[in-house]
């Protein structure tokens, strides 16, 4: 990642209501981390409505949801300030006043931790991807077998699964480069293995969430360009700004030919890698956990015919 630079000698503060304190900082910010965080603070002001806040609707407007001063006024910032921060501007902002602004959005606690990563707020952690999987991670998901297990990192790149997973999601298993990516796989090449209600909008909130700590990095740049421009489904949930964290949830598998297979996720954190995680599947039933075997030989004996 660039380091961000920050030019004390050129910066002049400006007070606010509420002895909130903002700071002009020429250079603060990456261009796109301007733009990224003008971008997502116009969404979620949108999907607020006035009523939501207290306000009367009003006369018609020519934008959904709060107007610029409105949001300020809640939020007890200066209107031009806040406008100069939505335009994108150089600006740098407290953690008091980025913590009125989400008060007013009613954002979530992904969408908060989102706001200060954009933000630069000092103390949110950044990114820090080990260059290799620690020793033991290999170890550990042949140890989960006959389970499904894989790493994943914060982009959806397949890092590491063991030979159940490549058996519930065979493509992605054998694929390299830019294809071995989750995202990848189910938008642009539509194989989509899960048949989850709701998983594609959170898998990509998810990747939305951990951008913000790579905003401006030609590795997620390039592919968040080269992913909208081939499916116009990913495109739209990516403009649309949702954010979310890593949860466990019930997965549906398409175990074609034995039928599907239900598993139950869960996550956990891999030690120095901050944003990858060792995803475990465990079977819903005795049923789904017969399926996950007969796949299992499946795949096994079509690599030894490959083989011989």
């Amino acid at each position: 990642m660039s380091p961000i630079l920050v030019l004390l000698i050129t910066s002049r503060a400006l007070s606010v209501s509420g002895d909130l304190l903002v700071t002009v900082v020429q250079g603060s910010y990456l261009k796109e981390r301007r733009e990224e965080l003008a971008s997502f603070l116009r969404s979620r002001r949108e999907r607020v409505h006035p009523q939501d806040v207290g306000l009367a609707p009003g006369a018609r407007r020519r934008t959904p949801g709060l107007r610029r001063e409105e949001l300020a006024q809640l939020a007890g910032v200066g209107v031009t300030w806040y406008t100069w921060l939505e335009q994108g501007r150089p600006i740098n902002a407290s953690v008091q006043v980025l913590d009125a602004i989400a008060r007013v959005l009613k954002l979530g606690p992904a969408e908060r931790w989102h706001l200060y990563r954009l933000a630069g707020v000092p103390g949110v952690p950044k990114a820090h991807e080990a260059a290799t999987l620690p020793d033991v991670v290999l170890p550990v998901l042949a140890a989960l077998e006959p389970n499904p297990a894989c790493v994943y990192n914060g982009k959806y790149d397949l890092l590491a699964c063991n030979e159940s997973y490549a058996a519930l999601f065979p493509p992605i298993a054998t694929a390299g480069g830019i294809e071995r990516n989750a995202l990848w796989q189910i938008f642009a090449l539509g194989n989509c293995p899960v048949q989850t209600d709701g998983l594609l909008p959170h898998m990509v909130a998810t990747a939305r969430a951990n951008y913000a700590r790579h905003v401006g990095e030609p590795e997620w740049r390039d592919f968040v360009e080269r992913l909208s421009n081939e499916s116009g489904d990913f495109a739209a949930m990516w403009a649309s700004h949702q954010v979310a964290a890593p949860m466990p949830q019930v997965k549906s598998f398409d175990g074609e030919p034995f039928g599907v297979v239900n598993v139950h996720t869960s996550s956990f954190a891999v030690t120095g890698m901050l944003e990858s995680r060792m995803v475990v599947y465990l079977p819903a039933s005795p049923a789904d956990a017969a399926k996950i075997e007969r796949l299992r030989a499946r795949a096994a004996a079509v690599r030894v015919s490959a083989a011989s």
